[in-house]
């Protein structure tokens, strides 16, 4: 039986391990695994949970206030929840140094797709010219992980840009805000899809409606960015858990890799570890290793192996991440309605902007405003604070985002590398935006304005943000799937051209990164390589 052991328990890892799994395989993951905190009152409401915990403010902003975001703090609107710190603390056999990028990481059990906002757009056969792959064969995998988690969407104007697969349910009812956004589209569609090739429609996202397979469906608590405690929005951890009950399937957690060796003819032979409590170095012997443990991780792996290996390690070009622009709105219908805190909390709708090139189409997710740290958008109105608070209040059930993404391509000048200190490695990040990039993004955002407009919505001038390289987490590139065989790339399969039995189920081996979040296509690319890897 072939010894398949996994790196990684995040979207790429557990979906390859269960298509493993699922065709008779035996599957070993080897993860630091950190653990989330139990959810606290799993049925109240936001507005309930205020009332009843008996610490909110520590919950919502942190013992040390480690939640809030201070004036001039990288402009974000969004600051992560202080109990999900967890996902994003790095460790310290983890070193890692960053110019023009400001690189996330996890080391939870289900990887950084624990923090995720549910988002699952599969790429367009017009997106996927780069890659040496069906897009049939993709679009298969698919249907078969939308089958697993729950993928909720709508076959409508949006689906010029995101294929409709297989096990698609229905979404969830709109909030209000959404709703009156929708109902304005249908009046100004002909203007926006002729002169500003603009198409909206409801968002897809991996969360369920109705109670299934030991996850409660969604009964609108307006907590999701805290974590849905009903697990209704899909997070790897879920699926970690499942493939636990196999007997086929080994979990290791607390283990730190720090290397695959191979033999004399560049073949998988073990994998190193350090066993966290002990300090223990420990070896795996493995027929098959599959790194998922994300781009950066799985790249600083990769050439801490071939160091070991040949005495040097090379620079990995073509890291990509999508750039994300933060555009507020204000919704001229909704001033001075009563928002909704009971309600689904992230985007509902999304528009797609076409471009020439249907690969740099533009993605926009539009989030209207429900429960959240409210204090990111009070400070950045440029009156006092009174004066922003009252603005607030009338306008809150006005108030949206755009997210607006786009795509990115491989260029030497981005990459990461090894930076050698004595017996121990850091790995070197680096990223320099196209040339490009301005215009792409002047051009584009002028089309959400005019398209907000078009929709009765008004966009505060100065306050769009350019978010930094990296806080997308949409890391890809660094060794791109090729149908030749050359060094530092993977085959169509997701195996090494350098050593032959290391496979890569992450973000790595995409030769192209659309303008959309890319967690629904790592976990379908996972389970296409996973096909492979079981059946040879």
């Amino acid at each position: 039986m072939k010894r398949i052991v996994v790196v990684g328990s995040g979207a790429s890892g557990v979906h390859f391990a269960q298509t493993a799994l699922e065709l008779g395989a035996h599957v070993t993951m080897l993860d630091v695994g950190r653990v989330a905190p139990s959810p606290v009152l799993p049925d109240a409401s936001f507005a309930r949970f205020k009332r009843e915990h008996d610490d909110p403010a520590g919950y919502f902003l942190g013992k040390r206030f480690e939640g809030v975001l201070f004036p001039g703090a990288k402009g974000e609107y969004y600051g992560f929840p202080p109990h999900k710190g967890f996902i994003f603390a790095s460790h310290e056999r983890f070193s890692l140094r960053a110019q023009g990028f400001d690189p996330l990481h996890s080391f939870a059990r289900g990887g950084l797709a624990e923090a995720w906002t549910g988002g699952a757009f599969p790429f367009h056969e017009r997106e996927l010219t780069d890659f040496p792959i069906s897009a049939q064969e993709l679009h298969a995998s698919y249907g078969v992980v939308a089958g697993r988690i729950g993928i909720s969407g709508a076959a409508d104007d949006l689906a010029r840009f995101t294929p409709v697969h297989e096990n698609l349910s229905a979404p969830l009812a709109l909030d209000e805000h959404s709703r009156r956004l929708e109902e304005r589209y249908a009046r100004e569609r002909t203007r926006l899809n002729g002169e500003l090739r603009t198409w909206l429609g409801r968002t897809r996202a991996a969360v369920r409606a109705e109670d299934t397979a030991g996850r409660k469906g969604c009964t609108k608590l307006g907590r999701c960015l805290w974590s849905c405690p009903r697990e209704a929005l899909y997070t790897p951890s879920i699926t970690l858990r499942e493939l636990q009950h196999d007997e086929r399937f080994t979990y290791l957690d607390g283990r730190f890799v720090t290397r695959v060796e191979a033999d004399d003819a560049n073949r998988v032979r073990r994998v190193h570890v350090i066993e966290l409590a002990s300090g223990r170095a420990e070896a795996l012997d493995a027929d098959c290793v599959v790194l998922a443990a994300g781009t950066l991780a799985s790249g600083k792996l990769f050439l801490d192996s071939l160091r070991a290996h040949a005495g040097s390690a090379p620079v990995l070009r073509g890291l990509m991440d999508n750039r994300q622009v933060l555009v507020p709105f204000v919704n001229l219908a909704m001033l001075r309605r009563r928002y909704e805190p009971d309600s689904y909390q992230y985007h509902q709708l999304a528009l797609g902007i076409e471009r020439d090139d249907p690969r740099h189409y533009v993605h926009g997710l539009i989030t209207t405003l429900k429960t959240a740290l409210i204090h990111p958008i009070v400070q950045s109105v440029p009156l006092d604070l009174r004066s922003a608070l009252w603005i607030f209040r009338n306008a809150h059930a006005a108030l949206g985002i755009v997210n607006v993404n786009f795509h990115d391509e491989r260029r030497d000048e981005c990459g990461i590398e090894l930076e050698v200190h004595g017996d121990s490695t850091r790995l070197v990040v680096r990223y320099e935006p196209s040339r490009e990039e301005p215009e792409r993004m002047r051009t584009a955002l002028s089309t959400v304005r005019r398209a907000l407009w078009q929709l009765g919505c008004v966009v505060p001038p100065g306050m769009a943000h350019v978010r930094p390289m990296g806080a997308s987490v949409h890391y890809a590139g660094t060794l791109p799937m090729s149908a030749e065989r050359r060094a530092l790339t993977t085959s169509p399969v997701g195996e090494s051209h350098d050593i032959s039995g290391l496979y890569f189920a992450d973000g790595s081996t995409f030769p192209f990164l659309p303008a959309k979040n890319l967690t629904f296509t790592l976990m379908a690319n996972a389970d296409r390589i996973a096909r492979h890897v079981a059946r040879s």
